[in-house]
């Protein structure tokens, strides 16, 4: 899992994570163009990535997504967690949903490399969509981390690893 601020070099991180692995490479689009500064964001993380990667744009059913494309070689980069749990959230309850990838997430059997933001640093949410947003958006990646091998923080560009420690506070 990777994980970081906007625009804190995650996704590079995360595709450079995903390229230690040999083999096919998937990135799991979460993202959906709703409008052209979107579009554009979207555009500007496929022109980055190397022509060998296929995408897979999948707003809602990441389990799924996961399942379908697990051949036990395949590295999948999920890009990214938040924007999918803000489909979710949108469509309804995401609850179902984010135990559907935790369940999923242990029996996958090629390397999934997952990347989200880290949302609660700031202030705490003037309304109670956004705190509710931030909250499951939390124990969201709480849940994700803790059956991750790795986790990492991207900040400033710079990769800070979070998991396995190397020493124990």
């Amino acid at each position: 899992m990777v994980t970081g601020g906007a625009r804190s070099g995650k996704s590079q991180l995360a595709e450079s994570i995903a390229c230690r692995f040999s083999g096919r490479h998937v990135y799991i689009a979460t993202a959906q163009p709703w409008d052209d500064e979107m579009t554009q964001r979207i555009n500007l993380h496929r022109d980055r990535r190397d022509r060998a990667w296929d995408t897979v744009e999948e707003p809602l059913d990441l389990p799924g997504a996961l399942m379908n494309s697990d051949d036990g070689v395949t590295v999948r980069l999920v890009d990214c967690l938040t924007l999918w749990l803000s489909n979710l959230m949108a469509a309804g309850d995401p609850g179902p949903a984010i135990k559907g990838l935790c369940d999923a997430l242990p029996r996958q059997r090629g390397p999934v490399v997952l990347v989200t933001n880290e949302l609660g640093l700031g202030i705490v949410p003037e309304n109670a969509l956004a705190r509710r947003f931030r909250d499951e958006h939390g124990w969201m990646n709480q849940s994700v981390a803790a059956m991750s091998d790795e986790v990492w923080m991207a900040v400033s560009g710079l990769p800070l690893r979070l998991k396995p420690q190397r020493e124990t506070p």
